[in-house]
């Protein structure tokens, strides 16, 4: 293209064009090298500025090494210490100590970090999983609280044993299986089923 057989309007666009597209390089350079990076750090690929390198942190304008503890990880998290400990470690006193699983016991997750619990049959008791104690006509539950067993159907707990549930003459076990009922058209009177 002839640029002097051009209109001065158009000539004068084309030379600012040409000015802008030499320059946006240098103006880039020069921003640059005018930024001072600290040690272990790297120029933000947007904006003005700097972060620190992986495993290191800002502190007063400089990027100072994170220091891991033995069976511990870096993570990418800005805040916090910079580390978490491996799965099968607890944090104490800026190290990574292994957690103590009892015999019976597994690792397991929690909302405070891993810990454990006992398996399927067993209850922790202070340190320590204790097998439960399922007696005769019972069978063991999931549930954290109570014993830990309940009595099968027909049977009630007394005194951490499963006692057969006494059905009177004309009368049904009702619908928890702990209790009975009477058939119709009879009616309880004094612990029996009479008719009306």
């Amino acid at each position: 293209m002839n640029i002097n057989r051009c209109p001065n309007s158009i000539r004068i666009h084309y030379l600012m064009l040409i000015l802008f597209v030499a320059l946006v390089p240098y103006r880039a350079l020069a921003l640059e090298s005018s930024l001072e990076l600290p040690a272990n750090a790297s120029a933000l690929k947007y904006g003005n500025g700097w972060k620190c390198d992986q495993g290191y942190r800002e502190v007063n304008k400089r990027c100072i090494a994170i220091k891991t503890p033995a069976n511990a990880y870096l993570t990418h998290k800005s805040y916090g210490q910079g580390w978490e400990c491996k799965w099968g470690y607890r944090e104490l006193d800026k190290s990574c100590v292994a957690i103590n699983v009892p015999q019976h016991g597994y690792l397991t997750d929690s909302s405070s970090g891993p810990s454990w619990k006992c398996e399927r049959g067993y209850r922790a008791v202070g340190k320590e999983c204790v097998a439960i104690k399922v007696p005769a006509k019972g069978y063991l539950t999931d549930s954290l609280y109570g014993p830990g067993w309940k009595c099968d159907r027909g049977y009630i707990e007394k005194r951490d044993q499963c006692f057969a549930v006494e059905v009177p003459a004309e009368a049904h076990l009702d619908y928890t299986g702990t209790n009975w009922v009477c058939n119709r058209p009879y009616q309880v009177k004094q612990d029996k089923c009479v008719l009306p």
